[in-house]
């Protein structure tokens, strides 16, 4: 009797997890990690999971009685952790590619440093 009193009454309707909702949050904590991974696989991640997180979500708000607010709170936790993934693999890439560039112009400013004394 008890287990009626705590559990919503939506009618007949079975609530079920947010689809892609486990996948969101894995990848947003993968995107974090691989910004790690020269920015490349941490973007990739990112923006796969900030996809998959917008299709999650408009299902939600179709039918929020159909689907269990702790698989919601998931994708929203998954999409925070991906934007965050994305913002620290650009971060990199910018980074690295600042890197090549301060180091291309030193190279052309002073070749001799970088290929010696050919004579």
């Amino acid at each position: 009797m008890d287990n009626q009193i705590n559990q919503p009454n939506y009618g007949n309707q079975i609530q079920q997890p947010v689809p892609n909702s486990t996948a969101v949050l894995v990848l947003g904590i993968v995107s974090i990690i691989g910004c790690f991974c020269y920015g490349v696989v941490g973007t990739i991640c990112a923006i796969i999971a900030i996809i998959l997180a917008g299709n999650g979500k408009k299902l939600y708000e179709q039918n929020t009685a159909a689907y269990t607010e702790a698989s919601y709170k998931n994708l929203k936790a998954g999409k925070i952790c991906a934007i965050i993934g994305l913002i620290m693999s650009l971060l990199t890439i910018l980074i690295i590619l600042g890197a090549f560039i301060f180091i291309g112009i030193e190279g052309l400013k002073h070749p001799e440093n970088i290929f010696g004394n050919m004579n």
